[in-house]
């Protein structure tokens, strides 16, 4: 099987490329346009695999797209490729609707000219807005509502590959996850975020009030669900993965402090972000049910392996922060093609 990864070099993108290398004796073909939040050392170590190829470029890129699947013809496609925070996204729109919305398309246009056998868009539980009632959960009838420049271009991309099913019969299928945890998360997501600057010894910004509440799931438990999703998913259908977690970010930020040994005194209440959704929870009863996904993980010693883990591999995430890797890519991979 020949599995095309858009933005593998990414936080999920990478452990999923791991993942499914682990599992099933595949080629994977990794498209990555290598931005601030790509980072080829989270794959090192599988550089030399002989399943495993990488291309740098960038998939609004029609040509270079339409090349990667006349030479290599990928039978299954999985789009991790996303301008993906949300701040960024208040700051500037542009980047999120051109990768989120048109580089999307691009890759719909190259499945279905190619006759792919099955193509996942990895999409976010932000598409569906917020929970403002303390219970309730969104499902997979939940309307569509984001709140932000950023889930509002995931709500677009998603939108467009139900359009590319129910016209074209292309066989789409969309997952949806709460928020992920692990190693190799780029620093600017909260708990890595949370844990650099604890470790640093440096002020660990909460917006508001702190009480927005956040559905945490382990990268490894929503991997697991993507390939199900791949190999057991029904075109046109959308899946919701969630980790059944809900903690506020207050909570969450004080729990990683208790774990790095440092005091709470470090929090700084800053101005609140704006279309700040209050609340996420996801019910993953659907793929549970029909696909036979569970959770592997459980929360706190999830937690507490992730903090062990940015602990021992303290020059991996200064690197990322100084942006030093940057270099290393132009020099070794040259402009985007």
């Amino acid at each position: 099987m020949k599995l095309l990864v858009t933005g593998g070099a990414g936080f999920i993108g990478s452990n999923f490329i791991h993942y499914i290398l682990a599992q099933r004796d595949w080629e994977v073909i990794n498209l990555d346009k290598l931005t601030y939040a790509g980072n080829l050392e989270n794959l090192s170590d599988i550089e030399k695999h002989p399943g495993y190829r990488f291309i740098r470029g960038d998939i609004t890129d029609n040509k270079l797209v339409d090349d990667i699947f006349s030479q290599y013809k990928p039978e299954i496609v999985i789009n991790f490729a996303a301008e993906s925070h949300v701040d960024r996204s208040i700051e500037n729109a542009s980047p999120f609707i051109t990768t989120n919305i048109a580089g999307t398309q691009v890759l719909l246009e190259a499945s279905r000219r190619y006759g792919v056998e099955k193509y996942v868009q990895v999409s976010t539980d932000e598409v569906y807005g917020s929970l403002d009632e303390v219970n309730g959960f969104f499902t997979e009838d939940t309307p569509l509502a984001p709140n932000s420049p950023y889930s509002a271009s995931k709500a677009s991309a998603d939108l467009l590959c139900r359009a590319y099913y129910k016209t074209y019969q292309l066989p789409v299928v969309v997952t949806r996850c709460s928020n992920n945890f692990g190693p190799y998360q780029f620093p600017e997501k909260l708990i890595p975020l949370v844990i650099t600057n604890a470790l640093d010894n440096k002020q660990v910004p909460v917006y508001g009030d702190g009480m927005n509440v956040r559905d945490w799931i382990h990268v490894l438990d929503h991997c697991y669900g993507l390939k199900l999703a791949l190999e057991k998913g029904v075109p046109g259908e959308v899946y919701n993965i969630g980790g059944g977690t809900q903690v506020s970010n207050l909570e969450l930020i004080k729990k990683i402090l208790y774990l790095v040994g440092r005091p709470e005194s470090l929090i700084t209440y800053v101005k609140d972000r704006p279309g700040h959704d209050k609340r996420y929870a996801i019910n993953p009863d659907k793929i549970s049910e029909e696909l036979g996904w569970k959770l592997s993980f459980d929360f706190d010693d999830a937690i507490a392996q992730t903090v062990n883990w940015y602990i021992s591999n303290k020059p991996w995430w200064v690197r990322v922060k100084s942006g030093e890797y940057q270099e290393y890519y132009s020099r070794w991979y040259g402009s985007v093609v």
